[in-house]
């Protein structure tokens, strides 16, 4: 795996980039925090996108009946690996780290499908 990060001027077209890639993925957001510990605030929900809007300076996760918005981003990291993006890591004002997992969704087997 590799962590790579992204220069503030790219944030904007990666997110628009890849948010259509990401969509039916499942993601799990973890906030850590000196402040607050590690505390999970989604578990595997459906990804429907992510976006960084530069004029509010918020990126925004939008998950199945969860909006997660994350203000005044200051690092950006994207974690790739063997299968494609694994993981974005957002380091926010107040040093908050947000984490977001990714994975694909659990397939039935061929067999369970066609009952």
């Amino acid at each position: 795996m590799t962590t790579r990060k992204l220069d503030k001027k790219q944030w904007r077209t990666f997110f628009d980039g890849i948010s259509t890639m990401l969509e039916g993925k499942r993601a799990e957001i973890e906030v850590a925090s000196l402040r607050l510990g590690d505390q999970v605030e989604a578990e595997w929900l459906p990804l429907l996108g992510i976006t960084y809007d530069p004029k509010d300076d918020i990126v925004e996760v939008a998950l199945e009946g969860l909006d997660h918005l994350i203000p005044k981003p200051r690092e950006i990291y994207v974690e790739d690996g063997a299968e494609g993006m694994m993981a974005f890591e957002i380091v926010d004002a107040d040093d908050e780290r947000q984490i977001i997992k990714l994975r694909d969704p659990h397939m039935l087997p061929a067999s369970a499908q066609t009952r």
